[in-house]
């Protein structure tokens, strides 16, 4: 019993999966939910604002501590006492001539004064101590501080607006899909209709056959035209089953997934109307990401020009400092700490280089000038997209037009030939041709309904909207 429940509860499920019907807004949605160019995107954004926020402590002091320590093998004597040693010499002599009474104790005194005076001019330094407290506050650094901040600006504005070119990218992609999705779903059932009528046909062919009216030349021309038809009918729903996996890897769900879209019957979809088509080319320049980016990208080598210029500049900056050591000699050679404060103006004037620079500088300015004309370039090429895009659009229109009122034609044409055909008035070959043409006439309006719906993308998306509605 358990493993009935189970079982039932399995399709019941699989079921409900299968009648899952995303529309095109979610189908968007998951695409940009799952698509990991865009997740990268958004952290590389995020490492821009860092960037940016880091940029601006250059405007403030910085503040730096450093300590050390050194151990030495040797103390320093400040005087060469064996110079001293002849004349220690003849002293001692003279004492000795002394009575002892008197020689001893002046010998003594001179012994103690010598080692007093040893012991004064002796440094020790055998274990050093320094810690150091420092301070600097830029002043002026020839524009480089400001030109950094702004080009961090720029730097997190331009991977905004990259992330917004490949979000349009990905939803360019996901309808483009979609509507391919629809148009073989339309196919399918339009090559299972004409299957069907040939069948049929076949079937009636086999009947006239056995009561003489029809000859076995016309139900093998029949069976040709049903072999075809069959092959047609394989081609699309092998097509169709692949679309539907690429439309399921971008939207991030298991590539066997079983979905219906919201538009797949395409009767339900309404015609473009006839309309006059105007576009504005300024507001697409404006809208455009990938324009965007690409001016941010110049404003970003120009603020390099200034930060090449910067450095043959002079730079000045406040410096403050603290610095206590052990041993000090601040008051006489002490082994203790003790330290001191100073305060002073660091002005650098690059004297050599100037020529290097020049150099940099000039290459700077070249890679700006490409920024310019990538600018420029992209600009006509976008002007003439949005105008292939409406022609292609005015183009759509009037072929959907004409391809409703060739199926209508096609749909009379075949109801005719029936009739014909079942009084016996229309040969068999005649018939044929009539759901032939029947058959390309509904192929040509689904391709003409799907080719409308894609050139408004196409437009949207050259006039940098897409997505923005």
């Amino acid at each position: 019993m358990k493993r009935f429940l189970l079982l039932s509860l399995c399709c019941i499920t699989q079921v409900v999966a299968a009648q899952e019907v995303l529309t095109i807004e979610q189908c968007r949605n998951l695409a940009i939910q799952n698509n990991k160019e865009i997740q990268m995107n958004q952290q590389k954004i995020k490492a821009a604002d860092y960037e940016r926020k880091a940029a601006t402590t250059k405007y403030f002091p910085q503040l730096s501590a450093m300590g050390t320590y050194m151990y030495n093998g040797k103390n320093i004597q400040l005087v060469d006492y064996s110079d001293l040693t002849p004349l220690m010499g003849q002293v001692g002599a003279l004492l000795g001539k002394l009575p002892p009474a008197i020689g001893a104790p002046v010998g003594g005194l001179i012994q103690g004064v010598t080692d007093k005076i040893k012991h004064a001019t002796e440094l020790d330094i055998q274990n050093v101590w320094a810690a150091d407290i420092s301070l600097i506050q830029p002043v002026y650094m020839g524009g480089k501080i400001i030109a950094y901040n702004q080009i961090t600006r720029y730097a997190k504005a331009l991977a905004e607006s990259m992330h917004n070119t490949k979000l349009k990218d990905v939803i360019y992609t996901t309808d483009e899909t979609y509507w391919q999705v629809v148009s073989l779903v339309n196919k399918q059932k339009l090559a299972d209709s004409y299957v069907a009528l040939l069948q049929k046909m076949d079937n009636n062919v086999q009947l006239l056959i056995s009561e003489g009216v029809a000859t076995a030349a016309d139900g093998l021309s029949v069976k040709v035209k049903l072999n075809e038809a069959q092959m047609t009918q394989t081609k699309v729903e092998n097509g169709l089953s692949l679309v539907r996996m690429l439309l399921a890897q971008l939207c991030g769900l298991p590539l066997e997934s079983s979905f219906t879209l919201a538009d797949e019957n395409i009767k339900e979809l309404t015609s473009t109307p006839q309309r006059a088509i105007s576009t504005n080319i300024e507001e697409a320049l404006a809208n455009r990401s990938e324009l965007k980016s690409l001016d941010y990208a110049l404003k970003i080598y120009q603020k390099k020009e200034t930060i090449i210029r910067s450095e043959a500049l002079p730079s000045l900056a406040i410096a403050a400092n603290y610095l206590v050591t052990n041993p000090n000699s601040f008051n006489g050679f002490k082994n203790e700490f003790a330290g001191m404060f100073n305060v002073g103006v660091i002005l650098k004037v690059p004297i050599s280089g100037w020529v290097e620079n020049s150099f940099k500088k000039n290459a700077a300015r070249a890679e700006s000038y490409i920024k310019q004309l990538e600018l420029e370039h992209a600009q006509e090429q976008i002007e003439l997209q949005v105008n292939q895009s409406v022609y292609k659009v005015n183009e759509a229109e009037k072929k959907l037009n004409a391809s409703q009122s060739n199926m209508r034609s096609a749909d009379e044409n075949l109801r005719y030939a029936t009739l014909g055909f079942e009084e016996g008035v229309i040969p068999t070959i005649n018939l044929m041709q009539a759901q032939t043409a029947w058959m390309q006439a509904h192929a040509s309006l689904i391709d003409a309904q799907i080719e409308a719906k894609l050139t408004e993308v196409y437009l949207t998306k050259a006039m940098g909207t897409l997505g923005t509605n």
